[in-house]
């Protein structure tokens, strides 16, 4: 299952994954109160589970609460390589300085979990990836010992994460696994975890996908669910068993 943004966005928060404030609304008026609260200057951006949305128009930057009524105007009812937007998420605009590449899913080729970090983050991390495979750092992490502090520093290294952001990184990174074991996720990935003009690392965008199978463990998945895009006959053999 295949989370939306804001979903992995909360279910970062929830396990100490450094993030920003944001807000979901699915009627382009109700965005100007929420950019109130998030202090004016947001971005909003299509809750859509694909690639792309930059590129296609699905974020937009407004500097003010009415701006914001306008880019969700704009947003809502757009057509995203098929997928309609049906609602946006609202976050403070934040000036990034870095953008970086990390995450976590499950290898089945090689039996194994794999880490994969980028100093090269960003709209752009799947032609680095194509083209300079060199820029993207594959770590095998080993399911017993999972990701300590000599694994994330491991990543960080391979990376060639600047010395100024390593320990941050790191600390990301143990977070970001311990949120991958307990959710029982097959890929939790942040694109772009960010450095703000304040310092921060930030984890700006957030990609998860669950395991079905262990959704007898996590009750709390029946919630997460896009009851919109389901298949209605699958839907309906899930409620009989």
């Amino acid at each position: 299952m295949d989370l939306f943004e804001h979903q992995a966005r909360d279910l970062f928060a929830r396990h100490g994954v450094p993030v920003m404030d944001a807000e979901v609304v699915e009627r382009p008026e109700a965005a100007r109160a929420a950019a109130e609260r998030l202090g004016g200057r947001t971005v909003v951006k299509a809750q859509v589970k694909v690639g792309g949305r930059g590129k296609a128009g699905g974020v937009k930057l407004a500097g003010t609460p009415d701006e914001a009524v306008a880019r969700a105007t704009d947003i809502l009812g757009m057509d995203i390589k098929g997928h309609t937007v049906h609602k946006v998420m609202l976050s403070p605009a934040a000036e990034i300085l870095d953008e970086y590449y990390v995450s976590f899913l499950l290898d089945r080729a090689a039996r194994t979990f794999l880490a994969m970090a980028s100093v090269e983050g960003g709209m752009d991390i799947e032609e680095v990836a194509a083209t300079r495979p060199d820029a993207l750092a594959k770590v095998p992490v080993d399911a017993n010992e999972g990701v300590t502090a000599e694994k994330a520093r491991e990543i960080v290294e391979a990376a060639k994460f600047p010395a100024e952001v390593a320990g941050e990184v790191a600390d990301v990174l143990r977070v970001l696994w311990r949120s991958f074991v307990a959710e029982d996720a097959l890929l939790v990935e942040v694109n772009p975890l960010v450095k703000t003009g304040d310092g921060r690392i930030i984890a700006l965008d957030g990609k998860v996908s669950l395991d079905d199978n262990a959704e007898f463990r996590h009750p709390d998945f029946e919630a997460l669910h896009d009851k919109e895009a389901a298949d209605p006959l699958e839907a309906a053999a899930k409620e009989k068993n």
